[in-house]
Formats: structure tokens, sequence, C-alpha cells
């Protein structure tokens, strides 16, 4: 990992941007370490999220129909009861 005291990233902190590696940089005060920059992840395609949980999980009865034996005019209990 580079080491870079922070006045010199101060002044050369976009050029340090565009040349970043993998292992990122560490910032320096003093010579005691302060930050450490580091590259975002790269985001995978969209495309690969949908659908990512195939599979995975069931659908058990009829979703659309409401539930039997329940009413919609009724009322919901009281919670404290």
């Amino acid at each position: 990992m580079q080491t870079i005291a922070a006045a010199d990233f101060k002044r050369q902190c976009l050029a340090i941007l565009d040349d970043l590696g993998t292992d990122g940089v560490m910032i320096t005060k003093l010579g005691s370490p302060v930050a450490k920059l580091l590259p975002v992840a790269p985001r995978g395609d969209p495309r690969e999220f949908i659908g990512i949980l195939k599979g995975k999980a069931a659908t058990l009865g009829d979703v659309e129909s409401p539930v039997s034996g329940w009413d919609p005019t009724e009322e919901w209990p009281d919670a404290q009861s």
C-alpha cells in the first residue's frame, strides 16, 4: 500500500484518485496514519440481481384471495386484550 503525507495528498489528490490501485493509499500526518483511501468495490451487472432469489422461496396457498373466515368489516381486536 502506498503511503503519502497529508500535505502531499492535498496537492495531488486528483492525480492520486485517477491512479488509485486496489490496495489504496495510506495518508499520514507527522508520520502517523490518519486515513486510508480505498477504491469503491465495483458494482455487478444489475441484470444479475434480478431473479437472485429464484428457487430460494416458495409460495404457500393462494396469495390473491382473502384469508378464509376473515371479515374485513369486523374491527381488529384490542391490542390490550
